[in-house]
């Protein structure tokens, strides 16, 4: 994790986070201190679903492989383009996670951390109260 990160203690604000369109958020076990860093993104066209991906290499910015995407139902699956299998451990994370942060949960031994950048547009976030919930000021009126 980056020097920016910053845990979002809240679950609504973690998914409101999470599906912003262009989110990068590490969730780590308080248990094993295993974690893994996703980039969830909109589609260009500014569809509802989020295409999910893991990092899995070196470069903190580009070394992202495909996992699957969250529908417009609000739930993560596979899709035919999926780079990573369902056993992976990275996808058991995220699937376990997302299935509780999208029921209003963030259960004991989870943290989630955004990176200190909007999960909307990508900028740096300064405010106080941005750095709770991973969306800026600007964003959280849109």
């Amino acid at each position: 994790m980056n020097t920016n990160a910053h845990p979002i203690q809240d679950a609504n604000a973690a998914a409101e986070f999470i599906l912003g369109g262009n989110a990068t958020v590490t969730l780590k076990s308080t248990a094993t201190g295993k974690h893994f860093t996703f980039k969830v993104q909109q589609p260009r066209d500014g569809g509802q679903v989020r295409f999910v991906k893991v990092l899995n290499g070196p470069d903190n910015e580009a070394s992202y492989a495909y996992m699957g995407l969250i529908g417009s139902n609000k739930r993560f699956a596979r899709t035919a383009k999926s780079k990573i299998g369902a056993d992976a451990p990275s996808h058991k994370a995220f699937s376990w996670a997302w299935e509780r942060i999208a029921a209003g949960i963030i259960p004991d031994g989870l943290e989630v951390w955004h990176d200190g950048k909007c999960g909307k547009c990508g900028r740096k976030l300064t405010h106080p109260e941005s750095l709770e919930t991973g969306i800026g000021p600007v964003c959280e009126n849109r």
